[in-house]
């Protein structure tokens, strides 16, 4: 085969072939083309580092908040500003010849490696696994759910880094559990970090609140029919039509409004969960209605959450236009 033919090929391959789950693939036939055909698995990734924008978003948001402020502070450098955004920064001095620029340039080169030297790979530890380390089946699940978005700012990840953050800090006792798992941008989970005040010293501890004499505190194990960390369903005592499922927190709260995150997220996951097993059990259903009475006037009797998740069937009533809305039969129809 001529180098001719393995153009025509590679032309081929990008043009008709190629199917991307990322830009991977693209990155390095570009890198080898540009390095003569060939280059090592560092340079590879080298290129592959300069699209990722979640390593440019992390190292520029250092750049401002710690080594930037700090030469500053010294009167090494100033930033360079467009308004009250800082978009870059000179040297106080920069007045240097050839050689005082060289010179300066091998004192860094020679504290970098001193550096690197004293303290080897731990100077990267911040980057990389530790003991809040997420899994990649985790990450894919809660990105998913979050429908790919930073669920403070609704930032998208073809616009913004994603991380998946602890809701309830580790250090605060918050579990590895998916429920205590979110999506945020790398800005909002730094500001997070910098500005909650939330005082999370409690919060895993009212997990294992229980109210005596609450129907739901003290239901017989027999009627659960799932479970996870923090919520559990069961049938419906008087259902509205079968296969009527209760989800209700663990936790004894009595509005649905005062539940945490990752109560909320275990909810949202159980809903989801009973919502496919009775679509596979009952070929008849064909929509869900879910509901919560969250007060006395909006008819909840029980006061310890629970959300109706109801099975509906076309026929099961004359005209179901509305739904919800028939929680005030006179507004139903509309």
């Amino acid at each position: 085969m001529t180098s001719n033919d393995n153009t025509i090929d590679l032309y081929h391959f990008i043009s008709k072939k190629m199917r991307m789950s990322h830009i991977y693939q693209p990155v390095m036939i570009k890198t080898l083309l540009q390095s003569g055909g060939e280059a090592t698995t560092e340079e590879i990734a080298t290129s592959l580092l300069a699209y990722d924008q979640s390593q440019m978003e992390y190292y520029t948001l250092r750049t401002k908040a710690m080594v930037g402020k700090v030469l500053s502070n010294n009167g090494v450098v100033e930033p360079i500003k467009d308004g009250r955004q800082i978009t870059g920064y000179r040297l106080t001095e920069a007045t240097h010849t050839d050689a005082q620029r060289a010179a300066l340039q091998a004192m860094c080169d020679e504290a970098i490696a001193t550096y690197i030297s004293k303290r080897g790979e731990a100077i990267w530890g911040h980057r990389g696994p530790d003991s809040g380390y997420v899994s990649g089946s985790i990450r894919y699940n809660v990105l998913k759910r979050a429908k790919h978005r930073c669920e403070l700012c609704g930032g998208h990840e073809d616009q913004v880094a994603l991380h998946v953050d602890h809701i309830i800090p580790r250090s605060k006792g918050g579990p590895d559990d998916i429920s205590n798992f979110q999506a945020l941008c790398m800005t909002c989970n730094t500001n997070k970090r910098d500005t909650d005040d939330t005082d999370f010293r409690g919060v895993v501890d009212s997990y294992s609140n229980r109210e005596a004499g609450c129907i739901f505190c003290e239901l017989g194990a027999g009627r659960i029919i799932a479970e996870n960390e923090l919520c559990f369903a069961i049938r419906d005592a008087f259902p509205v039509t079968e296969h009527h499922t209760l989800v209700i927190p663990k936790r004894h709260v009595a509005d649905y409004f005062d539940l945490h995150q990752p109560e909320r997220n275990a909810i949202e996951a159980m809903l989801h969960e009973q919502r496919q097993l009775i679509l596979d059990q009952d070929k008849t259903v064909t929509g869900f209605n879910v509901g919560i009475n969250a007060g006395a006037s909006a008819g909840q009797t029980v006061f310890h959450v629970h959300v109706h998740l109801i099975p509906r069937r076309d026929g099961d009533v004359v005209d179901p236009r509305g739904g919800v809305r028939g929680v005030i039969p006179s507004k139903q129809r509309y």
